[in-house]
């Protein structure tokens, strides 16, 4: 038997480590039970190479409790140690087996786990003592058993274990005992090695199959209840198969396995590269219903197969982290506890490398069936408009198959559009100006108007349309956003430089300050009034607002350092069309009653008219009929 002390720079290192080398306890079970199949997928590469004599066998990996020992153990069919190995690789901190073993078998060790040194001491987080029951896959060596219990001092001696392997057996602490719960630590091997390439157990479970010696009236056997292995994980998960091999429903599968509530993914991108960086997964597009469905940490990263994180931020772009699926590389840097990410170059180029794929795979659909890219557009358009308003790069790629769509339905490529309203919607300065509406039935009168001029009116009811305009009007030249009821119709492209009679400023000011004086009082709304000729078919009185302001208070609403223009109160125009028969009746005489009920239609056809002053129209237009 040997004693002696762990190899560490520091007293005691074991506080470090429950408090500050892992940020959450939980993952102790991701490295004791990958460092299990790390061995084993080494076994496999000796096997392979012919230097292991005997046969591999079973090389499942084990996950036992046992509650009256208040033991947790771990059990691999793996390479195990010999008692110099864990001189090496578990007394002196910080050396880790799987670089010398990298160096021997680099070409064929890629699937590696282990190329982090102290994934073992993850287990003194929840554990009082640690003991490793080893033996080594050479011939002729012998079984040893190392202790300790959480101090630096251990103990090393001779043991009886028949087979090779590994056994990691945690004496679980008092105040971790949730780690002794079957329903624990099946969650916690769901979430950590639920793709992990070597099958880990944990206990039986019930199924059913066929009995052979006991029939039905017709001879088919009927079914019966047996016991069998709990493996808990899929060995070969989808994003480890080739494209070529997979259909559609396999996807769709793998997707329901993964986010079991989601409904059906829109479509999805198979990542697949192996130069200048490894890396491999699946990201989904998910049908969005609501902004409230919008969450990000739906990608799951793995390192060969042993989940990591869901916080993907550096690694994957940041109008991708709405995506969900998963993306595996050896070749992503982590730091000791796997659980943060480290920004470097690399990381840098893999998120070049997604964005890439991404934007030519949207490509792609769009070329070869823009009928179906059209039909998803709507599920889509947030996901891009979020990339190209958070990357230029992306912005780029997309601006070939981002699309419009108009308030009929219709869609288009920005270059199409540019084509269509050209020569119709250019202003006397020469400004491309694009009409929109936010809402179809809200704004149908001033589409309507629109339309009847010849023009084409955009439907930008997206949550990111606000912030996609002020971008478009910069990325595009002289070019102009607004909505059809930023101003009156006539005035929304001035094509010429033509003024109408005005009226005398007397009768102008007197008129103005009569409807001023008619007006509700609206909370957080004001109202500018004015007057001017806009010909007999056009209403009595319009309501309008003025595009500058309407966007400060949506960004207001997007961007908290903006939060100020919300609380402005809503600054609105009401422009009494001088040419109509009914406002040339109130300039001669005002009848209070005609007055209200012209504002108030207006303020009908805006949605503003609510409550006491809906009760008083309503009353009021029967009065007048």
């Amino acid at each position: 038997m040997t004693n002696g002390n762990i190899g560490v720079t520091t007293e005691n290192i074991f506080p470090v480590i429950k408090k500050f080398l892992y940020s959450d306890h939980d993952i102790f079970i991701r490295e004791i039970v990958s460092n299990a199949v790390d061995a084993t997928q080494k076994l496999r590469t000796l096997a392979s190479k012919g230097e292991l004599k005997e046969e591999a066998g079973d090389l499942t990996v084990n996950v036992k409790i046992d509650k009256e020992a208040g033991t947790l153990t771990v059990s691999d069919r793996g390479i195990g140690m010999t008692e110099e190995e864990i001189d090496k690789y578990i007394n002196q901190i910080a050396f880790s087996g799987a670089n010398d073993f990298l160096d021997k078998y680099k070409e064929d060790a890629n699937a590696i786990i282990g190329h982090f040194g102290l994934g073992f001491y993850s287990s003194f987080m929840v554990s009082k003592k640690v003991e490793i029951i080893t033996k080594s896959w050479q011939p002729d060596t012998k079984a040893v058993k190392w202790s300790c219990d959480g101090s630096p001092a251990f103990t090393i001696e001779e043991c009886d274990k028949a087979d090779r392997g590994t056994d990691i057996v945690m004496y679980i602490d008092d105040d971790c005992k949730e780690f002794l719960e079957d329903y624990k630590i099946g969650e916690l091997l769901r979430k950590y090695c639920r793709f992990l390439p070597i099958p880990v157990k944990f206990g039986m479970k019930k199924d059913w199959v066929d009995d052979p010696d006991n029939k039905d009236d017709k001879g088919n056997p009927k079914r019966k209840e047996i016991e069998v292995d709990n493996i808990i994980n899929d060995t070969t998960p989808l994003w480890t198969k080739k494209p070529a091999d997979l259909k559609d429903e396999d996807y769709k599968e793998f997707y329901r396995k993964l986010y079991p509530m989601s409904d059906e993914p829109l479509f999805w991108i198979h990542l697949n590269v192996d130069y200048p960086f490894n890396l491999t997964g699946i990201l989904y597009f998910p049908k969005v219903k609501s902004q409230f469905d919008l969450q990000k940490n739906k990608i799951q990263l793995y390192c060969n197969q042993v989940f990591v994180t869901d916080s993907v931020e550096g690694i994957v772009p940041e109008f991708l982290t709405l995506l969900h699926g998963v993306i595996d590389s050896p070749d992503i840097p982590l730091n000791v506890s796997r659980s943060y990410l480290q920004s470097d170059s690399n990381v840098k180029k893999i998120s070049s490398y997604i964005t890439k794929k991404v934007s030519d795979r949207l490509a792609s659909i769009f070329k070869q069936d823009r009928k179906q890219f059209e039909e998803k557009w709507d599920d889509i358009k947030i996901f891009i408009d979020y990339g190209m308003l958070s990357d230029d790069s992306f912005y780029d790629k997309a601006k070939s198959f981002a699309l419009f769509k108009d308030t009929e339905g219709k869609y288009y490529t920005y270059e199409e559009y540019q084509t269509l309203i050209k020569d119709n919607q250019t202003d006397k300065d020469g400004n491309l100006i694009y009409l929109y509406a936010q809402n179809r039935d809200d704004q149908y009168t001033y589409i309507d108007a629109a339309q009847a001029k010849g023009y084409n009116v955009l439907l930008m009811d997206g949550q990111l349309d606000p912030a996609m305009l002020g971008m478009l009007e910069q990325k595009l030249e002289k070019t102009r956003f607004t909505r059809v009821d930023g101003d009156v119709i006539d005035k929304l492209i001035v094509k010429s430089d033509e003024k109408k009679d005005e009226l005398p400023e007397e009768e102008k000011k007197t008129l103005t300050e009569t409807f001023k004086n008619a007006l509700p009082t609206i909370e957080k709304t004001e109202f500018m009034v004015d007057a001017q000729p806009l010909g007999e078919t056009a209403a009595p009185v319009i309501i309008t607002q003025s595009e500058y302001m309407r966007r400060m208070k949506e960004m207001g609403r997007l961007q908290p350092g903006m939060a100020f223009y919300g609380e402005m109160p809503t600054m609105m125009n009401l422009v009494l069309n001088t040419d109509h028969p009914l406002i040339k009746k109130t300039i001669k005489e005002a009848k209070p009653e005609i007055v209200s009920q012209l504002i108030d239609l207006a303020l009908l056809q805006n949605g503003m008219l609510r409550g006491e002053a809906l009760t008083k129209f309503v009353k009021r237009s029967v009065e007048l009929i």
